[in-house]
């Protein structure tokens, strides 16, 4: 049994921009994946292959080169992520199964709202599905379906209710404890996904109101149609579903490990569902008719992370090449000479570089991959930063860009979305530029901007009282 020794540090043929070609290559890819809308996280597997093989044979030290991917794989951040994802895989299928659109649509019904009103309804909704099962993506399509040809007809402007749901996709995309943001966001940094919760919980909230006020403002188009249709009733039953995300959230902020969190929540979200008629013991898991076919919401919800996952083992690998050339130390001296100054400014910079990396790319979570180990964690630890901040920070900007640019997963989904499901009603088109009006990421990139700028004076007075 060999004993195991720290990677030696790495150096590549053509020095800096040598070890930065495995980095650039996935980016470039990425990019390209992006443009012809052909990304996605198994699209992205090929980008990482070539970036890891180009690496290898660039760098002097091979054999050091492969301990340092392994280690890059194999480290706490990776298995977490790892874990964690599974189990947010199945629940976001159990509590669609459960019927919480159902229970939403019977609350909406139940409102009765029209113009305005409506418009915060939807956003309200949308806000609520998307912390219950964590995905943006899947939001704007459960959701659009309906509530946008009946708000509508129900005299909510298009454009502003089309936005609305997508605001609401951002927020719970945002602050889900089952996002896949908030888990690679909090790992990354080392924080506790309780502590990441708590402290994000104002910086969300504050920009939740702010699109309200707008949504109250301008969410009416003053034209409610005579031939306005109701709202599906859906089942008060559904509702129920919400009781399974209310135990994540409880027993994440009682401070119990979040894998233990997760797990039972996806436990009650079985039992809610079960309970209700929604699923029978066979949806979850049963043998399945033929071979290679699921076997249930089980299967389906560990399938539906596999491609993040396995895409997430490849950055991380990369990252740690990075970190182990010694790069990092020296490009973080450099901005520390130049730019960042104090904490203000890493904070800043935090946002700017997340914000960044997330503009050409269409998928958030590997923008927070790329910039959260290396780059994110190690300008936080130098300059006092807490994990959870760095991680709240890092998670509110890349919900900026992510939901404004028509290029980005979400929004091209969205759009595509609610384009056909205009027609196919025959009302009101959104306008083609909404997605650029979406209340939810401009009034975070405000928050995030008070935010820096409150704990700057904080700091300043704190350092005048010391003297």
């Amino acid at each position: 049994m060999t004993t195991q020794t720290a990677t030696p540090s790495l150096s590549f043929r053509g020095g800096t921009l040598g070890a930065l070609t495995p980095l650039i290559l996935l980016v470039l890819g990425l990019i390209y994946l992006s443009v012809f809308e052909r990304a996605g996280t198994k699209p992205f597997w090929a980008c990482a292959w070539v970036a890891m093989g180009v690496g290898l044979f660039l760098c002097r030290q091979r054999t050091a080169y492969c301990d340092s991917l392994l280690k890059g794989m194999g480290n706490s951040t990776a298995t977490a992520i790892i874990a964690l994802w599974l189990l947010a895989g199945v629940f976001g299928k159990l509590m669609a199964a459960g019927g919480l659109i159902d229970g939403l649509m019977w609350l909406g019904a139940a409102v009765g709202a029209e113009g305005a009103a409506f418009t915060l309804l939807a956003f309200a909704m949308a806000m609520v599905f998307a912390l219950g099962t964590g995905t943006s993506t899947g939001t704007v399509i459960g959701l659009s379906p309906v509530l946008y040809p009946a708000g509508v007809l129900l005299g909510a402007d298009p454009s502003m209710l089309a936005v609305a749901i997508l605001s609401g996709a951002a927020f719970g995309d945002n602050l889900s404890p089952v996002s896949d943001t908030t888990i690679v966001s909090s790992y990354t940094q080392g924080a506790e996904i309780a502590d990441v919760i708590r402290t994000r919980l104002p910086l969300a909230l504050s920009a939740a109101a702010i699109s309200m006020l707008i949504f109250l403002l301008f969410g009416a188009s003053g034209e409610a149609s005579a031939s306005a249709v109701e709202v599906p009733s859906g089942h008060a039953s559904g509702l129920v579903m919400l009781i399974p995300l209310a135990a994540v959230v409880f027993f994440a902020l009682k401070r119990r490990h979040i894998v233990e969190a997760m797990f039972i929540g996806n436990l009650v979200a079985m039992l809610c569902a079960l309970a209700i008629g929604a699923i029978g013991l066979g949806d979850l898991f049963s043998l399945p008719e033929a071979r290679g076919e699921s076997t249930g919401l089980i299967e389906n919800g560990i399938a539906s992370v596999t491609g993040a996952v396995l895409f997430a083992l490849m950055v991380l690998a990369l990252t740690q090449v990075i970190l182990d050339t010694g790069l990092m130390e020296k490009l973080l001296d450099g901005a520390r000479k130049r730019l960042v100054k104090d904490r203000a400014s890493a904070e800043t910079s935090i946002v700017a570089v997340t914000i960044a990396a997330s503009t050409p790319l269409s998928a958030n979570a590997p923008a927070l991959l790329l910039v959260g180990p290396g780059l994110v964690r190690s300008l936080a630890q130098q300059f006092g930063i807490s994990p959870a901040r760095a991680a709240n920070l890092m998670d509110c900007a890349v919900c900026t860009v992510f939901f404004l640019l028509p290029w980005h997963i979400v929004v091209a989904v969205w759009q595509e979305v609610i384009a056909s499901t205009a027609v196919q009603n025959e009302v009101a088109a959104p306008s083609a530029f909404a997605s650029f009006l979406t209340p939810y990421p401009w009034a975070m990139l405000v928050v995030l901007a008070v935010s820096i700028l409150l704990r700057r004076r904080k700091q300043g007075t704190t350092e005048v009282a010391a003297v």
